[in-house]
């Protein structure tokens, strides 16, 4: 499997002027996610795609010997849509911004996968998410809860080359370690005073 990190976005949410990935939290956000992946031991490698939106981020990832996949910038499903029509196996597709990721959670959620399915995406209800003063509007009622999703999945790269519409799985797992991505200011500053 492969631990494909998205890094292309504009971060126009963040209304801030550095690039949103680079934002410390400790480290740069996406190093941290980055680090979570290869210390899970559960990728054969861990790609990082960017685009015309993250030159800096692309950037300072080369300095660091980290593969990058170069995107057209042109949103999240466009962009994953264009990796996934190149790519095979399993990917592991994750957003760049989760501050609070490690790789024990990295290792439930690939434990919880199930190889039938072609696409699994990780959720959290919305209460949860709430309850970490976080809000989102992309919501799904997945058996009859109000979720969000995390921007983490697990595909099937050979099973979706012909772009048909397939199956998404769910698996809700309320944990703050994927429940947390920096999408806004207020994000930001929370994170900066936990």
């Amino acid at each position: 499997m492969i631990g494909l990190v998205m890094a292309g976005g504009k971060g126009t949410r963040m209304d801030h002027s550095d690039e949103k990935l680079l934002l410390e939290y400790k480290k740069p956000v996406v190093f941290n996610v980055i680090d979570a992946l290869q210390n899970s031991n559960c990728f054969s490698k861990v790609i990082v795609s960017t685009s015309p939106n993250s030159p800096n981020t692309k950037s300072v990832l080369e300095q660091n010997g980290i593969e990058t996949l170069s995107t057209p910038g042109n949103g999240y499903t466009n962009d994953l849509n264009s990796l996934l029509q190149k790519m095979e196996g399993f990917l592991f597709v994750i957003s760049g911004d989760l501050p609070l990721l490690d790789e024990k959670i990295i290792q439930i959620m690939t434990e919880k996968f199930n190889p039938e399915n072609v696409w699994t995406s990780f959720l959290v209800s919305k209460n949860f998410l709430n309850s970490l003063n976080l809000e989102s509007d992309l919501l799904i009622n997945y058996d009859n809860i109000e979720c969000v999703y995390t921007g983490i999945s697990i595909i099937n790269a050979d099973k979706i080359k012909n772009l048909n519409l397939v199956k998404e799985t769910y698996i809700i797992l309320d944990d703050k370690r994927i429940a947390f991505n920096l999408n806004t200011k207020k994000d930001y500053e929370l994170l900066s005073s936990s």
